[in-house]
């Protein structure tokens, strides 16, 4: 009943999937190592996977293979240390201008799954703040050395929820900071921060407090991150498989579940897990992935399985991209979808490109944007 059809899945990727799940025989037959290692860096297993080489016999695995596994394996340890030391550092400095941070992942979720931080990989840092905060927050982080990396158009304030986060870089230094107002971009329903940080936890990796959410948070927060990207990464589900194996308290969960309205990628997310890493679930969790919506989910998720998709590389090829659009749009609820379609009628940023108005009157885009929109679509492109 719950079983998904995985049989379009790359070989090599099921030779990644027997390692992680421990099997004795591993169908190395035929495979192609280079495409393994590529595998393993797209989905971001290979910190894990090296362990898992590491005890297979030396005939098995070519050296070659295993020393690319080992300089990954190294090269991510040093740099999950260096995040370890920023995070503390802006912990630190957010705290002593009592601006109330959250981290959502980095080392310290790596820490906090794990139980060590060379497991998992993260290349930048993410933390959750009050919007209030922002302003006071974008200040501190210049002030720190970080340069903004301005992407974002807006009108009438559209940014706060179209968006979710604004991105900071350290040209020195190379780090990357993400700094989130909203756990998930609209049209998505989700806790207050104040109320997140009523529930959060403290990592134990740092000397200096750093927090992070609160594990029952934690995993819808995960959910909802690796479902709206389709879960292209296994990463995101074996950080599902590292969590829901904790004390979780699945009352608080379904409580959550009903308030903000995603049983659906939850469902989708653990059905996931449990068909890909083949582990037992207890019963608190079986009703989640009864449902056919979660079945039906899970199977749409399978197209990224069985391509290397990366949705942050422009450009992302048509095929996939119009796959993405339509796949965001059946895991969204009801109430979601009617939210989305309704938000087409808000102005965008590109009406303003199209007709520049005075910002004293830009509340006339409502009425105008049907028909800049079918201008924009009826104008022919230039011919050079």
């Amino acid at each position: 009943m719950n079983t998904l059809n995985l049989t379009a899945i790359p070989k090599e990727l099921n030779v990644i999937l027997a390692l992680l799940r421990g099997e004795k025989q591993i169908p190395y037959e035929g495979i192609d190592w280079n495409n393994l290692n590529d595998l393993a860096l797209h989905h971001r297993l290979f910190p894990v996977l090296y362990l898992k080489l590491k005890q297979q016999k030396e005939s098995t695995v070519p050296s070659g293979v295993l020393q690319f596994f080992a300089n990954q394996y190294k090269r991510n340890t040093f740099q999950m240390l260096r995040l370890s030391a920023v995070t503390e550092q802006l912990s630190k400095a957010f705290s002593e201008q009592k601006i109330p941070l959250l981290l959502l992942k980095g080392p310290a979720l790596a820490h906090y799954l794990y139980g060590d931080i060379s497991l998992r990989t993260s290349s930048d840092l993410d933390f959750l703040i009050p919007i209030q905060k922002l302003d006071r927050a974008e200040k501190l982080l210049k002030e720190l050395g970080y340069e903004k990396d301005d992407y974002i158009k807006t009108v009438l304030n559209d940014w706060k929820w179209r968006h979710h986060h604004v991105t900071f870089i350290h040209p020195d230094q190379g780090t990357k900071v993400e700094l989130h107002w909203r756990l998930n971009p609209g049209p998505s329903k989700e806790p207050a921060f104040k109320e997140l940080w009523q529930r959060k936890s403290v990592s134990e990796l740092t000397s200096y407090p750093v927090y992070l959410l609160g594990k029952e948070d934690l995993l819808l927060f995960l959910i909802m991150h690796g479902s709206r990207h389709g879960w292209s990464r296994l990463r995101w589900l074996a950080d599902i498989q590292e969590l829901i194996h904790q004390e979780i308290d699945w009352k608080q969960v379904n409580h959550l579940l009903v308030k903000y309205d995603c049983h659906r990628a939850l469902g989708q997310g653990i059905l996931l897990a449990t068909n890909l890493f083949q582990f037992t679930i207890n019963s608190n969790i079986q009703n989640f992935i009864r449902t056919a919506s979660a079945k039906k989910l899970a199977q749409r998720a399978v197209f990224y399985f069985e391509r290397m998709v990366n949705l942050h590389t422009d450009p992302v090829p048509e095929e996939v991209s119009h796959y993405h659009r339509q796949y965001l749009f059946a895991v969204m609820s009801l109430q979601q979808k009617l939210i989305f379609i309704l938000s087409f009628l808000y102005p965008y940023p590109e009406d303003r490109d199209t007709l520049p108005l005075p910002k004293a009157i830009h509340f006339l885009y409502f009425p105008l944007r049907p028909f800049l929109w079918l201008y924009r679509k009826t104008r022919k492109p230039a011919v050079s």
